[in-house]
């Protein structure tokens, strides 16, 4: 076993010894045995000049950015070209040996190292300007933190996030519609993440695919022109290159086989694979293309097609107004999972497809994620588009969108089009009610179960067709209604930041049920001056207030949505109002509170307000890492506003007084 490799394996035992014993109460080692190991990781770390991901020689500490910067990459990253035949694999080597690898399915991440240290991580983004990262890459899985090099070392690789790890995380996801569509999807979201305490806990792993340059003192590392040594060259640095097989004309069509069978137990999402010459110069004098190096390609997977019956078409609308045809049809497999549905896109399409109940289809999953309808063999054009909205019953009409016939609903009341409105009221800082995604308020609306805003509070009526609907069985539906039970138990402030009323935030509206010492009768026929007076409101919110109250229609759905809830009373305590007038931004993890929001209720309940970003009106900008070059500790720098630790706050508690600037 080499060094890199054992100290690996002592990392993956030490955590593990460690996640026992302080996360579960256990001991699986001696602190003997893992004193022992410690100090034999420690000297493998500096006999090789190496530290790896995750070693607990390390601490990276997590921290927040207001956003990601951009960069623009050094050289552009080119697209590949691609193909789907084996024979033109072959033609393509034109006789020479080449490195058959993976071509994984994630976010192509660049990688910069200076002096054996992470220097910076940036995206792919556009080709010529990407998303620093270099925080998040910190904390990927098996990324080494330092490298024997010294040099100024560039890479390219791509960030995954495994199949296992992705249904992880979907399966602490209760609501079928909430769940992440696919790993790649997943590993965007968590790679470009501003809080990289987040992206930590999604397991995202690299993997090195090519070595932009390498130099030291001016020298570059000799390589002998064998692009597979730059690969070996990696892997002795410590990061874990994608799995590759050297080919020639007489075993590329072999290679190819072996990684289509391995593809279907392979645990890291793929699709496809990428050719690479050997033989670097000659792939050099090849140049490139404006799109394409042509140096590389990439080989394609056949889509997978299976036969099926069309059963019916379900007319969707959305909040734009357009009622998008799906398609449903017998469940077939399809690289893996049972597929039943596909959208159909627009009335174009439908009609190009010539689409009729009963008709045989074949369906695929374009790029093995997303079906389609491939072709219709019976063609009989029967279906009778909808004359009127499936949601509102309102006359539907025909209309053409960059040369493409669309159907949609022109009522703008049509309950379809209120689907923020409906996201706003079961979000975390109003109603608060897990199981209701956007995804899932919008098929409820579609479907007719939805159209005002207590009628959430009556899903029980539609149990049978809820549970029959796709990805939401029983289980899902008990937690809905579990969730929906928990929802009735509120406070006013978070009723009236669910009413949606132009302007009024949760800070808001908790300023206004104090005002009226939560009593909505009192609040509902203010004018507009008594609202004016409210710290925080003035006259424009305090018009828009009024004259959400005036309308009748709004006004009775507000009042039908309250009596469906149990308002808890807020306790007052005028008494400790010590951050009265004060602004707070706060900014970063934080150590003493769950998280931030349990922070910042603390602060309003003292009578402070928190802003999400610095200006001259903030008093105090709360954040951990007091030398953070971040975005809000820079303006508050500028504009004189103190810059306080967690601990500095809590004596500003403790001692019952704010500081003063």
């Amino acid at each position: 076993m080499n060094k890199v490799q054992r100290m690996k394996e002592l990392i993956e035992r030490l955590n593990e010894a460690s996640e026992a014993y302080y996360a579960k109460d256990m001991e699986i080692m001696s602190n003997f045995e893992y004193d022992r190991l410690y100090d034999e990781l420690v000297s493998l770390e500096e006999e090789t000049g190496m530290t790896l991901s995750e070693s607990p020689t390390v601490t990276v500490g997590y921290e927040a950015v207001d956003e990601l910067p951009k960069e623009r990459h050094e050289s552009p990253m080119l697209s590949l070209a691609k193909t789907k035949s084996r024979e033109e694999l072959k033609e393509w080597l034109n006789g020479k040996e080449g490195l058959l690898s993976w071509k994984l399915d994630g976010l192509t991440i660049v990688l910069t190292y200076d002096g054996g240290r992470l220097e910076k991580a940036v995206t792919r983004g556009n080709g010529e300007v990407g998303e620093v990262i270099t925080n998040n890459a910190r904390v990927f899985k098996n990324i080494p933190h330092s490298i024997t090099f010294k040099g100024r070392l560039v890479l390219r690789g791509e960030a995954v996030i495994t199949y296992s790890d992705f249904e992880k995380v979907n399966a602490k996801i209760p609501d079928a519609d909430a769940k992440y569509k696919n790993p790649r999807n997943l590993c965007s979201g968590s790679v470009r993440q501003l809080n990289n305490e987040v992206t930590a806990k999604r397991n995202v792993r690299l993997f090195a695919f090519s070595l932009v340059s390498a130099r030291e003192e001016g020298e570059e590392p000799d390589f002998g022109n064998d692009r597979e040594k730059q690969f070996l060259f990696l892997k002795d640095q410590g990061f874990d290159v994608v799995e590759y097989k050297k080919v020639d004309p007489d075993t590329i069509i072999e290679g190819v086989e072996a990684f289509a069978e391995a593809v279907k137990t392979y645990d890291v999402p793929s699709d496809g694979l990428v050719l690479t010459y050997c033989d670097m110069a000659y792939g050099a004098s090849l140049g490139r293309t404006a799109k394409f190096p042509r140096d590389s390609i990439a080989f394609k997977w056949a889509d997978e097609m299976a036969e099926t019956t069309l059963k019916e078409i379900e007319w969707s609308p959305s909040r734009t107004g357009l009622i998008n045809p799906v398609a449903i049809f017998e469940p077939v497999e399809l690289e893996g999972t049972t597929v039943s549905r596909a959208s159909v896109h627009n009335l174009s399409i439908l009609k190009g497809l010539k689409l009729g109940i009963g008709d045989r289809i074949k369906v695929y999953k374009a790029n093995m994620i997303i079906p389609q309808i491939a072709e219709n063999l019976t063609g009989s054009g029967n279906l009778e588009i909808p004359k009127h909205c499936p949601v509102c019953g309102g006359e539907t009409k025909i209309s053409k969108l960059n040369d493409a016939e669309t159907l949609v609903c022109p009522n703008m009341d049509c309950e379809a089009k209120k689907i923020k409105a409906f996201t706003l009221m079961v979000s975390r800082d109003a109603l608060n009610i897990d199981g209701l995604s956007e995804a899932t308020l919008e098929k409820f609306i579609a479907k007719g179960f939805i159209h005002d805003f207590a009628d959430i509070f009556h899903l029980d009526r539609y149990k049978e067709e809820i549970t029959r609907m796709e990805g939401f069985g029983e289980k899902s539906y008990q937690n809905l209604c579990e969730s929906l039970e928990r929802a009735k138990e509120t406070t006013l402030a978070r009723f009236v930041y669910s009413l949606g009323i132009n302007g009024i935030g949760l800070a808001n509206a908790k300023m206004l049920c104090k005002a009226f010492h939560d009593d909505f009768e009192k609040l509902k026929t203010a004018s507009v001056e008594e609202l004016s007076e409210v710290d925080g409101i003035g006259e424009v919110l305090a018009e828009g207030i009024r004259s959400f109250f005036d309308d009748e229609k709004k006004l009775a759905s507000a009042k039908e949505l309250l009596s469906e809830l149990k308002i808890a009373k807020t306790e007052e305590d005028e008494g400790e109002q010590i951050f009265l007038g004060k602004t707070f931004v706060i900014t970063g993890s934080v150590e003493h509170f769950n998280n931030r929001s349990e922070v910042k209720e603390l602060i309003e309940k003292k009578g402070g307000k928190v802003a999400g970003s610095v200006s001259g009106k903030t008093d105090y900008l709360i954040n951990n890492d007091l030398a953070s070059a971040s975005g809000k500790n820079k303006k508050a720098k500028e504009l004189g506003v103190p810059i306080i630790s967690e601990e500095m706050f809590l004596k500003m508690l403790d001692s019952g007084i704010g500081w003063e600037k």
